[in-house]
This record gives structure tokens, C-alpha cells and sequence, in this order.
């Protein structure tokens, strides 16, 4: 199985940044996002991110927002996000699930992380669970033999960031700015800064994500980040599409042009 410790160093050896793709399950369907995930793996993602859709995201900005909403109507449950997890993960990418903990919660804590490293997930990306909370998911993970990713913020105290990189196994999330998920026209200068005090606390890899969504985006985190993390961009790709096919089509095409960027540094 793929783990994130293999991806970062297959990056690092390519002398490149990882790509990371992010889709909900459920979402154009149930089996559509399987087959745009592998789309995704199939034109340069390292790694996908699988979002557990939610009622109430706190991260989550308009587009992510729409996907889930379908995915919802569409009678998503963490049943079919475990399934989805096990058919992205064929694919040979590293496949986390990136869930609120409200969920994880509500479906328990134990299973939850049993379930997911059965169906050849290697772990989780929670935003809205603190250090101070992570204790049992922590351990959880850790008898699972999942990894557990949290992340930190532009305001984010060198104080914080200690505490959070020690909670994290896989990667660091470093979100560029201080607000929800969304393609943007020009990645926050707050980036560059957020790694560099980051890696001052760990030698984990760390990935910039929120607002990136083109090529040349994505060259320029990977001048400083190891790897680069992208959702809205393809879930717009798809969004937009007239079909099933023009959408795989759309998202293939956005993946290549990433994985051309982040291989650019």
C-alpha cells in the first residue's frame, strides 16, 4: 500500500512537490467520484483527500459547499465515504479521508479509524480538532496505523505550531489564509512565511492548501512547500461540465497541468 511517507520521499528523490487532490465522496456520485479521483491519480495526483460531506462546514467556502450539497442529496453516509476510500485507493494514490470531527464522533472514535485503515486509507485530515481534544483520536489512529494531519494558519503562534506539528504524523496542512476553501486569483504571500515557520518546528513535509488552482499557482508554492494541496478547482471542473465525460476529461486535464507545475521548482 502507497503510505504519505512513501509519496513525500518519491517527490522529494523527483525533486519536486507532491500533488494533492481533494473530492468529496458522494460527489458527482456515488461512483462518479471514484472515477474522477482515479482521473485525478491517472493525470499526476500523489495523494487524494476524500471529504466526508457535512451539514455545517466551517472551512469549507461556496464551491466545496455545492459539491457536498449534492453529495448529501445524493444519500452519502460514511458508508459509502469507506467505499469510496477503498476504490480511490486501487488506484495506488495515498488516500486520507478529510472529515469535521462532529462525524467521527457520532460514528465512534475506534471504528471510525478501524474501518478506515481497512478500506486502505492511511489517514485523516481534521480541521476543526484541537491538540488539546486530539488525545483519543490520536491514539485511535495510532493502533489503526493511520496517519493523523492537522493544521496551521498564518495567525498561528510559533507556540501553536509546536503543538500542532506535534500532533501530526504524514504532513503539516498549512492553510495560506485566514478563511475558507476557493480558487483564488493569487496565493496569499503569507504562505511562504507559514512554511518556513513551520519547518522550524518539524521535519514532516509540509503542504500549502487553500487557493491554489492553476499551474503556475502551483509552481510557485512548490518553490517552498512539499507538497500542494487543490480541491475547488476540481470540483468546479466538474461542476461546470455538460457530462460524466467532459467532466473526467476536465478534471485529467487540470491534474496534468498541477502535477507540470509542482514538477517545475
Amino acid at each position: 500500500m502507497t503510505t504519505l511517507q512513501t509519496v513525500f520521499a518519491k517527490a522529494k528523490a523527483d525533486n519536486r512537490a507532491a500533488l494533492v487532490g481533494y473530492l468529496p465522496a458522494g460527489f458527482p456520485t456515488k461512483e462518479g467520484a471514484v472515477e474522477a479521483a482515479a482521473a485525478m491519480v491517472e493525470a499526476g495526483c500523489d495523494v487524494i483527500e476524500i471529504g466526508l460531506p457535512y451539514s455545517d462546514p466551517l472551512m469549507d467556502g461556496p464551491t466545496i459547499q455545492d459539491a457536498v450539497h449534492r453529495s448529501l442529496l445524493n444519500g452519502t453516509r460514511i458508508a459509502d465515504v469507506m467505499r469510496t476510500v477503498e476504490g480511490v485507493a486501487k488506484t495506488g494514490a495515498a488516500t486520507l479521508v478529510m472529515t469535521y470531527w462532529n462525524p467521527i464522533d457520532r460514528y465512534g472514535v475506534e471504528r471510525f479509524a478501524r474501518d478506515l485503515a481497512n478500506a486502505g486509507g492511511v489517514g485523516t485530515i481534521t480541521p476543526d480538532l484541537t491538540p488539546e481534544e486530539a488525545g483519543q483520536w490520536r491514539e485511535a489512529s495510532a493502533s489503526a496505523g493511520i496517519d493523523t494531519v492537522f493544521l496551521v494558519a498564518p495567525s498561528s503562534t510559533e507556540e501553536r505550531i509546536k503543538a500542532v506539528v506535534e500532533c501530526c504524523t504524514g504532513f503539516v496542512y498549512a492553510a495560506s489564509l485566514m478563511g475558507v476553501t476557493g480558487a483564488r486569483e493569487s496565493v496569499n504571500v503569507a504562505a511562504e512565511d507559514l512554511v518556513a515557520r513551520t519547518k522550524a518546528h518539524t521535519s514532516l513535509p509540509v503542504c500549502v492548501g487553500l487557493g491554489v488552482g492553476t499551474g503556475t499557482q502551483a509552481a510557485e508554492v512548490a518553490g517552498y512547500a512539499d507538497g500542494v494541496i487543490v480541491g475547488s478547482a476540481f470540483i468546479r471542473r466538474l461542476l461546470d461540465a455538460p457530462d460524466s465525460a467532459s467532466g473526467l476529461s476536465a478534471v485529467r486535464e487540470l491534474a496534468a497541468e498541477l502535477r507540470a507545475g509542482v514538477a517545475s521548482r
